[in-house]
């Protein structure tokens, strides 16, 4: 078990940092693209929200990338897809069980989707965050009506 921590903290520390800088860079590109949501036109506030989107699924899919790794590096898997698939898996929480690992590195697993789930959380609010804020200007046009 010891070693599966030492392995799977650090891991989990990496992939929230990495989600913490694309989320803050998300925010960013936000802020210095709303403008083009505030000007009415749905093709450019479909093409910013859009583009937070993609930062931070980028975010997660190179999480799962990241658990891949670590579970090619400890041997659990033969090739890169398997490895990928089952950290996909594990990252969305669902389980299907048709890859599994050793009992030696089977608690990452639960360690993956507990990173999943914070991940995919993070992602949630920040999109909702953008959408909030998008949504501002023409309910208060329609409310004006």
């Amino acid at each position: 078990m010891l070693e599966n921590l030492i392995w799977g903290l650090p891991t989990m520390v990496l992939c929230l940092l990495l989600q913490a800088i694309l989320v803050v860079y998300a925010m960013r590109f936000y802020v210095r693209h709303e403008h083009r949501i505030k000007d009415d036109s749905f093709w450019s506030s479909l093409l910013v929200l859009t583009s937070v989107m993609v930062i931070l699924v980028v975010g997660n899919l190179s999480q799962v990338a990241i658990w891949a790794m670590l579970f090619l590096l400890l041997g659990e898997f033969a090739d890169f897809h398997e490895a990928f698939y089952h950290s996909m898996v594990n990252f969305a929480t669902l389980g299907y069980g048709d890859f599994v690992m050793s009992d030696k590195h089977k608690l990452l697993g639960p360690l993956e989707a507990v990173n999943g789930v914070l991940m995919i959380g993070v992602t949630t609010a920040m999109v909702l965050a953008a959408l909030q804020d998008a949504l501002k200007k023409p309910i208060m046009k329609m409310r004006n009506e």
